[in-house]
């Protein structure tokens, strides 16, 4: 990569998540320190305001770049001045699509929060060659869907190895406890999502395709759909009910193992629940779980519903108070299962200490374009995952810097 002005340029930083981003990157980084960034957007005086907000009258201090998403000339000269473009402007599908072709193009490394199964499939599709042969690395799901996931697994995978010098056959991730919710441009790039099947039907094919992210022509396993009803969980003895965010974290954790080179085996599973408790009461919330997961999600595919929503739910820049993310937590475990001796089975214990979809993401991501950046990676060019991009060296930025753990319990 040719000398660039920036090591990061926080792209999108007068919305909700943008601005937790610039406010952890100052306070963890500063300005004009070891690590150079710019704030970008496409509103200049929205911009600058957000920056004295969080400068106050050092707010001159940190450099601002003005670009449009739909304006290839202003998009091209932001990526051309800097090492990692951290994204956070969503809907990426309406968004994000110009701004990965540039990156891909001129071998600047990328990261995002984008969960958009068919968008992602579109991007690697369409540009995984350009992204390898400039020496790019585009790395999506940097938040809380999928980081602890797909980190978590890679993090289990390395200790039984360590351990038992083999690869655990499957992997069960449970979402132990959690409190945060769901951010709106989450929100809204999934209410995008269903919109665009409903002029593109094949796309449907593709969000229920349980290896949809997987590179084409490789091997696929042995996974099957994602867990829609209250299932009891013998290895954790709890019911459990369907996740949100797993029809995305598996497929992630799916592609990491391709695009390894499948060391954890082709018979290799990973699946994810919500732990509910046991006995009646954990029935009963595992049912509730899978019912209104289900009524939820048939009832999205019809546009009279997402509008309604729509008015209901946290628009794109808004989100909760800074109370309610710094009391937010989650905490997941990760079973491994021994490939042939269940007495050596283990559990990673992953947690993280504000709201998952705002103040942990937030954090996750920043910490991604900074590893990105300058931690001289020597993990290959293309369309990667948080694990295969940067592996150690993320799970060692996360655990110093960003409120997150990964152990063995």
């Amino acid at each position: 990569m040719t000398t660039r002005q920036y090591d990061v340029v926080v792209w999108g930083a007068t919305g909700f998540t943008g601005r937790l981003v610039m406010e952890y990157m100052v306070n963890t980084y500063g300005v004009n320190g070891d690590v150079t960034w710019a704030a970008a957007a496409r509103d200049e005086s929205k911009l600058k305001a957000v920056i004295v907000q969080i400068l106050g009258d050092d707010a001159e201090a940190l450099p601002v770049i003005i670009a449009d998403s739909q304006d290839e000339t202003s998009l091209r000269a932001l990526v051309a001045s800097t090492r990692v473009v951290c994204s956070i402007v969503g809907p990426y599908a309406l968004y994000g699509s110009k701004l990965v072709a540039l990156c891909a193009e001129l071998g600047t490394h990328y990261c995002d929060l984008a969960g958009e199964i068919p968008w992602l499939r579109r991007m690697m599709d369409q540009y995984e060659t350009a992204a390898q042969d400039s020496g790019a690395r585009i790395v999506s799901t940097c938040g809380f869907d999928s980081i602890p996931s797909d980190l978590g697994t890679w993090f289990v995978q390395q200790q039984m190895h360590a351990r038992h010098e083999v690869y655990a056959s499957r992997v069960k991730c449970r979402i132990v406890r959690i409190d945060g919710g769901m951010s709106g441009g989450t929100f809204a790039s999934a209410m995008n999502m269903m919109e665009e099947t409903k002029t593109n039907p094949e796309l449907l094919e593709i969000i229920e395709d349980p290896y949809a992210l997987n590179p084409l022509n490789m091997p696929r396993g042995e996974d099957d759909s994602d867990q829609s009803s209250a299932r009891y969980d013998q290895d954790f003895h709890q019911w459990s009910g369907p996740f949100a965010m797993a029809p995305l974290n598996v497929r992630v954790v799916r592609r990491s193992h391709a695009l390894l080179g499948y060391p954890w085996g082709q018979h290799f599973r990973y699946d994810e629940a919500m732990l509910t408790g046991n006995g009646p009461g954990g029935f009963a919330k595992a049912s509730l779980l899978a019912g209104g997961t289900g009524l939820l999600m048939l009832a999205t595919r019809l546009a009279p519903v997402r509008q309604l929503l729509g008015r209901v739910a946290p628009a794109p820049g808004e989100g909760p108070s800074p109370e309610a993310i710094r009391n937010g937590f989650f905490e997941m475990e990760l079973l491994a299962c021994h490939p042939e001796d269940p007495t050596k089975n283990m559990i990673a214990l992953v947690t993280g200490d504000r709201d998952p979809g705002y103040g942990a993401t937030s954090k996750m991501l920043a910490e991604c374009a900074v590893c990105l950046a300058v931690d001289g990676l020597n993990t290959p060019a293309g369309f990667l995952t948080p694990s295969v991009a940067m592996g150690q060296k993320l799970v060692d930025r996360l655990s110093e810097k960003a409120g997150m753990s990964f152990s063995i319990k």
